[in-house]
């Protein structure tokens, strides 16, 4: 539980529009949706994953690290690390369970199957996009277990995009047309105030010695 006290004193310690900036971000941030992806090799594509998320309201992206762990490119993502939480897992199989036990859909994208095109996804549903690697598509282990197959529509020579332009493409269409809707898919009071102070945290460079005085004056 979020110490308000706490947060508020933190809030002093920001400028107007950075308190100004937080509070509008965080009314258009959502975690209806996520992204998943699925040891993808190019370090960037990640990076840019993770951007795109930030970008279109997207809180929590998840990376699964089963044969290629790297670190996320600072450059590329934009600073974006800071702003969404990333929830990162050793096997496919962990995320899986994860993302069924906060209840998401998996929804596999993939250019091969034609189960659903993105016009005509259904945004009512708690959803996680999975993206696979960039050769080899998402594993067998996601396609088995996915509940949804979801593609873009293509009309060229090509037979897919990039994985990062993939990401972006799905996540403009969906939040769109989800904060077009009547649902509520905005963080809880709860959930943003948490943000807030996780923000506050990331922004201040003496956070945890103004922490520890807040504290020792409060006794």
């Amino acid at each position: 539980m979020t110490d308000i006290k706490l947060l508020e004193h933190l809030e002093t310690y920001l400028t107007d529009s950075r308190r100004a900036k937080f509070a509008k971000v965080l009314l258009q941030r959502t975690k209806h949706f996520t992204v998943a992806t699925e040891d993808v090799y190019q370090l960037h594509n990640t990076s840019a994953v993770i951007r795109s998320c930030d970008v279109f309201g997207i809180q929590e992206v998840n990376i699964v690290e089963e044969r290629n762990s790297k670190r996320i490119d600072r450059e590329i993502a934009m600073g974006a690390q800071k702003w969404v939480d990333l929830n990162r897992f050793n096997t496919v199989q962990d995320c899986l369970l994860d993302l069924k036990q906060k209840n998401y859909q998996i929804v596999a994208t993939t250019p091969h199957t034609n189960d659903c095109e993105l016009q005509d996804f259904d945004i009512s549903k708690k959803s996680c996009f999975f993206f696979g690697r960039e050769t080899e598509g998402l594993s067998q282990e996601v396609l088995n277990q996915a509940d949804c197959f979801l593609k873009i529509p293509m009309v060229g020579f090509t037979e897919s995009l990039n994985i990062s332009v993939s990401a972006a493409i799905i996540l403009q269409h969906v939040t769109t047309k989800l904060k077009q809707s009547n649902m509520d898919w905005a963080l809880t009071e709860a959930e943003q105030l948490e943000k807030r102070l996780d923000w506050c945290k990331k922004t201040i460079k003496s956070y945890d010695d103004i922490v520890k005085r807040f504290y020792e004056v409060k006794k």
